[in-house]
């Protein structure tokens, strides 16, 4: 029974499905949720007390999920998990954060931008060699060799990658030598992966992705459930991992077999969801 339930949102964002859940929660289940973004996090917690949802039913933590344990050691273990693992939209919209290649802006791409170094300094200490691998590595670019070599051309000759961009404009020169026809797609998915792969380096978001998924089983009941929704096949590929090793383990009882994938409509609807996976597991009962 939802209305009843304890909850955990591991990345509320804009507050979207905390919201739906919350509508469904009252009278006396509470829901927990952490975000590590101090710019956009008191925004939605504010819209969501505005609604009438106080510290009764919504508790608002900011910090990583990683650390969904300390949660757990003030709450009790949880009913349901979500985790959403994909930007939010006011983030990406904001061209002060730096997450687009669309608009102009710093390129930053830090989630807590008061913490760590933003993607142009992470830009200026990697070797090209070490560029190519975070380009293929985390974002499976194949022009990562390329795009590495033009992006120390760049630094050689005294030309600063502070903004989105410059570094689109380096994207784009590398592939010059790409058929006119296939071109501009190429850059485009090129800025996509590569913006891609320098938010999940800046953020580290490989090992405290690696980290929740150690600490979930504590984190449920028995017989709870997690849901966990990726956009990349990186993510995708450490949660599916995750969950059939521990179902292997007879920590979890049942599994989704394959992704949920957005249909048709939706992907209409929400371009952005085209590459979202959803993945489930439940907790074996004691």
């Amino acid at each position: 029974d939802v209305c009843s339930s304890d909850l955990f949102d591991a990345t509320l964002g804009y507050g979207g499905h905390s919201l739906e859940i919350l509508r469904k929660l009252q009278p006396s289940g509470i829901l927990y949720a952490t975000d590590v973004d101090p710019v956009e996090m008191p925004k939605t917690v504010e819209r969501f007390a505005k609604q009438g949802f106080g510290e009764d039913t919504f508790v608002a933590k900011r910090m990583n999920f990683a650390g969904i344990d300390r949660v757990v050691a003030e709450s009790g273990p949880f009913d349901f998990v979500l985790a959403d693992l994909g930007v939010s939209s006011m983030q990406i919209d904001n061209p002060a954060r730096g997450f687009s290649f669309k608009l102009e802006g710093p390129l930053d791409l830090r989630l807590n931008p008061s913490k760590g170094k933003p993607a142009s300094a992470l830009l200026k200490k990697y070797t090209q060699e070490e560029l190519e691998e975070l380009f293929t590595e985390y974002s499976d670019e194949p022009f990562s060799a390329q795009i590495s070599k033009a992006i120390h051309s760049a630094f050689s000759k005294g030309n600063e990658i502070d903004t989105t961009t410059k570094l689109r404009e380096v994207i784009a020169n590398a592939l010059a030598y790409r058929s006119q026809q296939n071109r501009k797609d190429d850059i485009k998915k090129a800025c996509q992966r590569c913006f891609q792969a320098l938010r999940i380096a800046v953020n580290d978001e490989f090992n405290v992705l690696d980290e929740f998924l150690d600490k979930l089983p504590d984190a449920l009941k028995p017989g709870g459930r997690v849901a966990i929704l990726t956009f990349h096949s990186g993510e995708d590929r450490r949660v599916k991992k995750s969950f059939q090793q521990l179902y292997r383990l007879g920590i979890y009882c049942d599994v989704a077999p394959e992704p949920i994938r957005p249909g048709a409509e939706e992907c209409f609807s929400n371009p952005r969801a085209r590459s979202a996976k959803l993945r489930w597991a439940v907790k074996t009962r004691d």
